[in-house]
């Protein structure tokens, strides 16, 4: 019989053997395998055992299904091949079956071009390498000025004031339109 098998080192060992036509897997316990593990979303994916097949169907998980690598919403999973659910890795073990062989492993990605310096926003920045390094930046802090008080204060007493004549000037039309 079929079965699934946990490779991650964390849950090393699990199983689940795939004795009904369909299977949940999952982090909650309704499922007819529960792997409790934050990655792997509260109903991941389903196991459809379609006669020789065994195929497995992402149930819009949130860091999804992968057969060898590849990402798929329903793909049919072999023996020997490496389903991943979140950071869990599983293999399907088929007693009797010759394993497939995984996938040739993806050829090395060019090599990243050289850091550059980050270019600060602006004048008393931080830059993200310093945040990086855990180096405390420090800020000019002589390009801040404090505002005076005593303009802010002049500024809201006129605009106080000219809401006070436009509400007196509002009041004496109304007066007129109503005496005529």
């Amino acid at each position: 019989m079929a079965k699934l098998v946990v490779l991650t080192q964390s849950l090393a060992g699990r199983s689940h053997e795939l004795a009904a036509a369909s299977t949940t897997v999952g982090r909650v316990e309704d499922n007819a395998f529960q792997i409790a593990e934050p990655s792997v979303s509260s109903h991941h994916c389903e196991i459809l055992l379609r006669g020789s097949e065994v195929v497995v169907k992402d149930l819009n998980s949130t860091n999804g299904t992968f057969i060898n690598g590849e990402k798929i919403t329903e793909g049919v999973l072999k023996p020997g091949q490496t389903l991943r659910l979140g950071n869990i890795e599983l293999k399907l073990d088929v007693p009797g079956a010759p394993a497939t062989p995984s996938a040739p492993p993806p050829a090395p990605a060019a090599p990243p071009p050289p850091k550059k310096e980050p270019v600060k926003a602006a004048s008393g920045g931080v830059s993200l390498s310093e945040l990086e390094g855990g180096t405390r930046p420090s800020i000019d802090t002589g390009v801040f000025t404090k505002k005076k008080k005593s303009k802010a204060m002049v500024f809201w007493i006129i605009v106080g004031s000219l809401m006070v004549i436009m509400v007196v000037i509002i009041f004496v039309l109304i007066g007129r339109a109503h005496s005529q």
